[in-house]
């Protein structure tokens, strides 16, 4: 259980350091790094939808769960719950970036809490922990989000820290029910639902960088359809071969 306790300690440490000191670091960094953070997201995305065992279905769980996320309006949900925290955070710590406009900040916001607690990194992280004892990926996560928790706390203050929340109840999660899993699963399962996150995490990035303002959340219902529509459409294929 050491990687999802470290990932969430990174976030936390990193959302001090941005909110206390970001004054000292210099501003092209400050300004040039959340698009670094962009691409990175876009890279990992690409590197996990490289996994794909099917891609119709990856497209029909990601049209699906987007259909339901929109459907169900999840993005404004969540962004109530952000506003929330953000105001809670804010009773006892003033805002880092007064002049930011309330869309922009829920934006960059609900980007970064889908990059710490939706990552494909992550999700499978907490698994394999979870079967093998291996934190080794969850680790080399948590570096990742220490830098970026810095950069993004530098402008949107410690409310970022509160993301460390979310993401330590999904990785627990996935850590304690990962035996139970797992033995459900086979290789072809697991890779349509990495290429489902990657298209994810690829759309966070444009997120991130400015590029496209799409509500990303609303896609993240096709993470849990991607199992379960992998294992019907391979059942499908064997009836019709």
């Amino acid at each position: 259980m050491i990687g999802p306790v470290i990932n969430s300690a990174a976030i936390i440490i990193g959302s001090g350091v941005g909110a206390l000191f970001g004054d000292k670091i210099p501003s092209d960094i400050q300004k040039r790094m959340p698009i670094v953070f962009g691409f990175a997201s876009m890279g990992l995305g690409i590197a996990m939808v490289m996994k794909l065992n099917s891609l119709p279905v990856v497209i029909l769980t990601l049209l699906i769960g987007t259909i339901l996320g929109e459907l169900i309006q999840l993005e404004e949900k969540i962004t109530v719950l952000a506003g929330k925290l953000k105001q809670l955070v804010e009773k006892y710590a003033p805002p880092q970036n007064p002049t930011m406009q309330q869309n922009e900040y829920m934006d960059t916001f609900i980007s970064i809490l889908i990059l710490f607690s939706m990552s494909g990194t992550g999700i499978f992280g907490s698994m394999n922990e979870g079967v093998t004892g291996d934190a080794s990926l969850l680790i080399v996560k948590s570096f990742l989000d220490f830098f970026t928790a810095i950069i993004f706390a530098i402008r949107l203050g410690l409310p970022v820290a509160t993301l460390a929340i979310p993401q330590c109840l999904i990785q627990l999660i996935l850590y304690f029910s990962a035996s139970a899993l797992l033995p459900l699963t086979n290789a072809e399962m697991v890779a349509d639902f990495s290429a489902v996150g990657g298209l994810v995490m690829f759309a966070t990035g444009f997120r991130i960088c400015n590029i496209v303002s799409y509500p990303v959340a609303n896609m993240i219902p096709a993470l849990i359809l991607a199992m379960p529509v992998s294992a019907l459409w391979a059942g499908i294929m064997t009836q019709l071969h």
